[in-house]
């Protein structure tokens, strides 16, 4: 299988006056074509800026980002990206359409093609009947889904999430969390999803890298061996998620107390992914 996404050595150190904050030391890991893959790590550990790093918004201080070989030296064209702040990247005076629309006019698409992708984009998220709506007319968890549509419908290569669904209610999560497991399983593009939440990493993920505490490295990549069809009720009470969720919580845990530095083997019954 291809990598579609290489991150080698990727350091990054943040200069101020007098002194300096090195919030990655040393990532390496790879995502495979077609994967979803989530980040999970404690609070402060350098996710954002990870997927900033990843996404060509910040130039790391050491290490290259490779997106399907070519390395990315900013925004990359092939790559999408869905924030956590959902209603700072909308645009209020706009419709609905009218956002999910506005990159693709940037690739300079046909009309035609436009329509056609905004229209198959919102009706993979079910806002088929909102499109004439404005953002602030909309729920949190749909404009959310605007913001989703948004990154469908320019066709990128690499999603990238970082922290999405942290703003909206429990029930708004868990079906936003589906929506990402179908759209990916739809469309079959590349995800990387940065979250704080271990049973939503368990839950979306094929794998799981956990990032100990900054400075930064990977301290493990776990795979998540639980059947492709999920579902909130069946899934989360699956034995096998609630090892992978309790193995996940203690090596958080390990992260804070900052014993993470060097990946450990995994223990019996935790199924190392790729690259770990």
């Amino acid at each position: 299988m291809s990598k579609t996404l290489e991150v080698r050595g990727l350091r990054k150190v943040y200069e101020g006056p007098g002194r300096s904050v090195e919030a990655l030391a040393d990532l390496t890991f790879s995502v495979d074509a077609s994967e979803l893959v989530c980040v999970l790590g404690p609070s402060g550990c350098g996710k954002t800026t990870l997927l900033r790093c990843v996404a060509g918004l910040l130039e790391p201080t050491a290490g290259e980002v490779l997106l399907e070989g070519a390395r990315v030296t900013g925004p990359p064209p092939g790559m999408a990206v869905v924030f956590q702040e959902y209603g700072r990247s909308l645009f209020p005076w706009m419709t609905v359409r009218a956002n999910v629309e506005l990159p693709l006019r940037a690739k300079r698409l046909p009309g035609g093609r436009r329509d056609e992708l905004v229209t198959g984009a919102l009706g993979a998220v079910g806002l088929d009947d909102v499109h004439g709506a404005y953002p602030w007319q909309l729920s949190g968890g749909m404009q959310q889904r605007v913001a989703i549509a948004r990154a469908v419908a320019y066709q990128p290569h690499v999603l990238l999430m970082d922290e999405p669904f942290a703003a909206v209610d429990a029930q708004t999560r868990a079906e936003l969390e589906d929506l990402v497991r179908s759209v990916w399983q739809r469309t079959g593009v590349t995800i990387v999803f940065v979250t704080h939440d271990i049973d939503e990493a368990v839950y979306l993920g094929q794998r799981v890298l956990v990032l100990s505490s900054s400075p930064t490295v990977v301290q493990e990549d776990v795979a998540v061996d639980l059947p492709g069809e999920r579902d909130q009720l069946s899934t989360r009470s699956d034995p096998r998620f609630v090892q992978l969720r309790t193995h996940l919580y203690a090596q958080i845990q390990q992260a804070k107390r900052g014993e993470g530095r060097t990946a450990p083997p995994s223990p019996e019954g935790a199924a190392a992914g790729p690259g770990s």
